[in-house]
């Protein structure tokens, strides 16, 4: 498998910091501990375990995580 057909199985994680207070909800939900909390802003520790659940975007109370 070539780089850029894995770079294509990856989901996308976006995380709009204008909109994330740091409440960890999302990386709390997230079964595959994808999500960490750096200072007060998530971010993405670990893309390949993602599944795709989506389970962060459902339970992020301000919309600000969305998952492709």
């Amino acid at each position: 498998m070539t780089e850029t057909e894995t770079e294509k199985d990856l989901p996308r994680i976006l995380i709009y910091e204008e909109l994330c207070k740091g409440c960890d909800i999302c990386a709390v939900f997230c079964p595959t501990e994808v999500l960490e909390l750096k200072g007060n802003m998530m971010t993405v520790k670990n893309l390949e375990a993602c599944t795709r659940c989506q389970l962060c975007d459902l339970r992020c109370p301000d919309f600000a995580i969305q998952v492709f």
